[in-house]
């Protein structure tokens, strides 16, 4: 029996079908006697997360623009649909076509976030794949990552057949115009990850031993492949200006997180936040003109109907353009009845005014992320932000009638004490009074301290920095959850102390942890990023039966002459430079914004950033 078959009898029993049925608005058919490569897109969560992934979006294009490769997406099914398809014996397929991800000639999975890592081990077992690359025979297909998680490409080094670091637009390309040629060769798939080894921005990791020494740490990596790289560079889209950019989206059936045309206006940010990954792994700054931006919008629009458009980047605000650029887009969006969002906006007195306009008397809460209570602390992380730019913003604020505002902070940052927790504990009060002194009211103005627990990632300053305790983490959280208390109209929400100790683990681990991670499937673990699924004791439980020493990856010290599982891997800024920043987190110095002139990340002796002499 056909999967189209078993799924027509499944979809009545589930909670949301259309999740699993495809055909939507955009999706694209192909004869498959016309190409010569299936690419499975997978996302490791479900339909409803990955279809608000606009790499997916972008990736769909690129690839079915060619005429030998037909991409097809593949998600996680919610747990009411896998119990079904084991049941049922369904394997896992894809949307355009129904097929057994067993039948894509490469399934290539996203990595977004670590705690997604246990869903891509699932999903090869729902779709009856081996699990580990050396189990697999020429007949599977090769499994493929990209993503920021790509850049500690480790932990899933004995599962993934190889990695592609970078952007994926043009390295997507050359990796399915390379397979097709081997498909059309007759070679095997050693053959294969051999050509893909000699492509930029390709990592295989069955060309790479790494050697231990007796305390665990890495003592080097032996190549068991020549002509491997040394060092796999990450690929650059040098001119975001010329990529192709989708505008014909594909449009859900139901509701997505972000339901929405959206636009990227820049890759890359300037600020050089020292906990931040994105904002070093993405470097650098690359922009879209404002005439590009407004026709991709135009268009995009036409195509989908949307009805609200997002514009997205790391930094909004930081666009060379930006006040320009969304005056005209917010033209744009009222002659055609479209609602404009803005993320990531600077709360200066343009965005104020953008804001007003935008929202009007519908004003929903507005976000501040200060990051840290103290300016001692925001130093050490390198995060811009006063508190003379937090209460004015407020002051602006509650003066247009604003009556929520959230605090995004962190804590077990490096270097902290509890001094800085009083600092938001401060911040919070402040707020409330500058409240009370502008409009003469206490009631319905609620500030909302939202607090996320640090996680050191790879390429960043503060790489080898240890994470706090779960004990630690428990014991400031609770502290400030104290504090915050006695002052009225403040609300504290803080997020789980277990999964972001799990998040350490594998965003610093080495090989070695993927037995944990195929260890915790079996026990049943997976979607550890819903809340309402992680089970820490599972976890756990399966680290004790690995052998695994959590502790060792996540809460360590580590040294600057220490060879870390990710050195493979280089992403365009300089280890020195890491070095270098973290030394001044120590000694509480901020870097200048790359936007005011170059501190040598040694990003541009790669490509040029677009802010290069911008002031």
């Amino acid at each position: 029996m056909t999967v189209t078959k078993q799924l027509d009898k499944l979809l009545a029993r589930v909670e949301t079908p259309a999740r699993y049925t495809g055909g939507e608005l955009n999706s694209v058919k192909k004869e498959f006697s016309e190409v010569r490569t299936r690419f499975g897109f997978a996302f490791p969560d479900t339909y409803e997360i990955g279809m608000s992934y606009l790499g997916l979006q972008i990736i769909y294009h690129l690839l079915n623009q060619m005429e030998s490769v037909y991409c097809e997406r593949v998600f996680a099914p919610a747990s009411d649909m896998e119990e079904l398809m084991r049941a049922e014996n369904v394997p896992l397929f894809t949307l355009e076509t129904k097929s057994p991800v067993r039948e894509m000639d490469i399934l290539g999975f996203t990595l977004q976030y670590e705690l997604s890592f246990t869903n891509l081990i699932n999903m090869l077992e729902l779709g009856g794949i081996p699990v580990k690359s050396v189990e697999r025979g020429e007949e599977e297909p090769f499994i493929a990552a990209g993503g920021p998680c790509a850049f500690n490409p480790e932990p899933l080094a004995d599962i993934v057949d190889f990695f592609m670091i970078g952007d994926g637009e043009e390295l997507l390309v050359e990796v399915c115009t390379a397979h097709s040629r081997w498909k059309d060769s007759g070679q095997d798939k050693e053959a294969f990850l051999k050509t893909l080894a000699e492509i930029k921005g390709i990592y295989v990791p069955k060309f790479y031993t790494p050697v231990y020494r007796e305390d665990g740490t890495i003592k080097e990596f032996v190549k068991n492949y020549d002509k491997a790289p040394d060092v796999i560079e990450k690929r650059i889209v040098d001119d975001l200006e010329q990529v192709d950019f989708p505008v014909d989206c594909i449009v859900p059936f139901i509701d997505v997180v972000h339901d929405r045309a959206v636009v990227e206006i820049f890759r890359g940010c300037t600020r050089g936040c020292r906990f931040c990954q994105a904002g070093m792994i993405y470097r650098p700054v690359r922009e879209r003109s404002k005439d590009k931006i407004k026709e991709l919008t135009a268009r995009q629009l036409a195509s989908t109907g949307y009805e609200e458009l997002s514009i997205l980047s790391l930094s909004t605000s930081d666009h060379s353009e930006i006040e320009p650029l969304v005056e005209e887009l917010m033209s744009v969006c009222r002659e055609n009845n479209v609602s404009l969002s803005l993320p990531s906006l600077r709360l200066d007195s343009f965005s104020f005014k953008v804001l007003e306009e935008v929202q009007g008397y519908k004003k929903s809460g507005l976000t501040f992320a200060p990051e840290a209570g103290t300016q001692r602390l925001r130093n050490v992380i390198n995060k811009s932000i006063t508190d003379h730019d937090i209460y004015h913003a407020v002051e602006q604020a509650i003066g247009l009638g604003w009556t929520n505002i959230k605090l995004y902070f962190m804590v077990g940052l490096p270097t902290e004490t509890f001094e800085d927790l009083d600092g938001i504990v401060e911040i919070a009060r402040k707020i409330t009074e500058l409240n009370y002194k502008i409009t003469g009211k206490r009631g319905r103005f609620n500030v909302t301290v939202s607090v996320s627990n640090f996680v050191p990632k790879a390429h960043t300053p503060f790489q080898w920095f240890p994470q706090d305790t779960a004990e630690q983490f428990r014991e400031k959280n609770f502290y400030l959850k104290d504090k915050l208390k006695g002052v009225k109209g403040v609300s504290f929400q803080y997020h789980g102390t277990d999964a972001s100790h799990l998040e350490a683990v594998f965003a610093r681990g080495d090989r070695r942890v993927c037995d944990v991670l195929i260890k915790a499937v079996e026990l049943g673990c997976k979607f550890d990023g819903w809340r309402e699924h992680f089970r820490y004791d599972l976890w756990l439980k399966a680290f004790e039966e690995t052998g695994i020493d959590a502790a060792f990856y996540a809460s360590r010290e580590r040294t600057y002459d220490e060879i870390m599982p990710w050195d493979l891997v280089d992403s365009g800024v300089s280890k020195q430079f890491l070095i270098s920043e973290n030394d001044k987190a120590v000694a509480e110095v901020q870097s200048p914004d790359c936007r005011e002139y170059c501190i040598g990340c040694g990003i541009n002796s790669k490509t040029k950033c677009a802010m290069e002499g911008t002031l």
